[in-house]
């Protein structure tokens, strides 16, 4: 590990120390706003990437018609794995914010 590396993760562990030992009323605002960014970031990703996926799938099954049953199986389950994130996301937001 290199110097350089090594000293910017000490200042992150030595300046998070304070924030942990801040009084949960103090941060409860924090908690709401870091909860709507969250949100806001995961549901964007997940749309970006069910939309490259459906071009994907519909450019393959356009290029191999022969294939579309296997390449729509495929894509149904990304799509599905993809949307948990947004779903995971909710969840952990529901159990930290109450």
């Amino acid at each position: 590990m290199n110097a350089k590396l090594f000293l910017i993760l000490l200042a992150l562990f030595v300046f998070a120390n304070p924030i942990f030992a801040a009084t949960p009323e103090a941060n409860a605002h924090w908690v709401a706003i870091t909860a709507g960014f969250s949100m806001a970031i995961a549901s964007g990703l997940c749309g970006l990437a069910q939309a490259k996926a459906t071009a994907a799938a519909a450019e393959g099954m356009g290029r191999n018609p022969g294939a579309a049953a296997a390449i729509r199986f495929a894509l149904l389950l990304g799509l599905v794995l993809i949307e948990s994130l947004a779903l995971y996301t909710l969840v952990i937001i529901f159990a930290k914010v109450n």
